[in-house]
């Protein structure tokens, strides 16, 4: 009997998700995997910068001041899992330029930019968010993107 293989992206979607469980946000857990030639370059997940305390320890003040998803991201002390797998990949001397991105949710606009900047060429991404800026400078940067099927890896 032939075994079933998943494919790459549900493979790397799956990874993504386990990922995410290492969050500290109260809000919600992103998990995110850098990928570059089938192979894993990094990994990251939405919190606090290392040695700050985490969000499950002193609170959110986003989630205090009921500002909506989506919005003053500034007011959040935890970096974004993007940020964080960029930050990682550079922490390890791996490039960037050429990678995919799976992420278990769709990038806001500051990461958008980093991804960008960083030569990331695709995201994967399951989960939509609420930013449409985000959505234009990824179509004028020319990023390819694939929306990943709710319920593909679970």
């Amino acid at each position: 009997m032939p075994c079933t293989r998943p494919g790459w992206d549900s493979y790397f979607m799956s990874i993504a998700k386990v990922v995410s469980t290492r969050s500290t946000c109260l809000r919600r857990r992103v998990g995110a995997v850098l990928v570059r030639d089938r192979q894993i370059i990094s990994t990251g997940y939405n919190g606090a910068p290392k040695g700050v305390p985490h969000c499950e320890e002193v609170g959110c003040l986003r989630e205090e001041l009921s500002v909506p998803s989506g919005e003053r991201h500034e007011i959040c002390r935890g970096s974004h899992a993007e940020i964080n797998v960029i930050a990682q990949a550079a922490a390890l001397g791996s490039q960037t330029a050429g990678a995919t991105l799976y992420c278990t949710h769709e990038p806001c606009a500051f990461c958008a930019k980093a991804l960008i900047n960083a030569g990331i060429v695709r995201i994967v991404y399951r989960k939509p968010y609420p930013d449409e800026l985000s959505r234009r400078v990824r179509k004028e940067a020319g990023m390819d993107e694939t929306a990943f099927p709710e319920g593909r890896y679970d």
